[in-house]
């Protein structure tokens, strides 16, 4: 059977860029492609890192029950929700998959597929570099917007409290202050999920 391979942290732990190097590394994985209805960011590619969609076609999926999870946040900018969904292209009998998300929504994916078909990857990075690493990402938008800045940022303190991971048995996590260090621990751990 399948496994997903769940990435999650705090923002700017700099999940997307480990996202993306174990999908270069592990071509035969899957992406599970959340649904969001916040605005695309510049560089972003819908189907790539979200499924942009509208409120209304996020309505749409939670009538006819195809949503796995839910989440909305109040941001600056108004109401965003993320969503997993399923869409129909999960297929644990054939498949790995590869996913980003909150820890919440890694309780629910858990639930829903089965907690021996989800490993979590759980990525850290101390706070000061995680700081700079938000500011310097906004800042190369067109339009910054501190302000959900460190809303998200005060948000992730308490999401991922201890007592959150230790609820969900999340004991170890992979440090990325050392990019390459952090890869190859968790591609280690990956192929012997592999093997199992």
């Amino acid at each position: 059977m399948g496994k997903i391979f769940y990435i999650m942290g705090k923002s700017a732990s700099g999940k997307d860029t480990v996202y993306k190097r174990i999908l270069n590394d592990f071509p035969s994985l899957q992406k599970i492609i959340l649904y969001a209805t916040r605005p695309i960011r510049e560089g972003e590619r819908d189907g790539e890192e979200y499924h942009f969609i509208t409120e209304n076609e996020m309505n749409k999926l939670k009538q006819t029950g195809k949503i796995i999870e839910i989440r909305t946040y109040h941001t600056i900018s108004g109401p965003w929700s993320y969503a997993t969904v399923d869409d129909g292209t999960t297929d644990l009998t054939k498949k790995n998959y590869l996913v980003i998300g909150t820890l919440e929504s890694y309780e629910k994916v858990r639930a829903y597929y089965g907690t021996e078909h989800v490993m979590p990857i759980y990525i850290t990075v101390d706070d000061g570099t995680r700081m700079e690493r938000a500011i310097l990402r906004e800042k190369s938008q067109h339009k910054p917007n501190y302000a959900e800045l460190c809303r998200r940022y005060l948000a992730d303190e308490k999401d991922f409290a201890p007592a959150n991971l230790k609820r969900l048995g999340i004991t170890f996590s992979y440090d990325n202050d050392d990019l390459e260090k952090c890869i190859h621990q968790i591609e280690n751990d990956m192929n012997l999920c592999y093997t199992k």
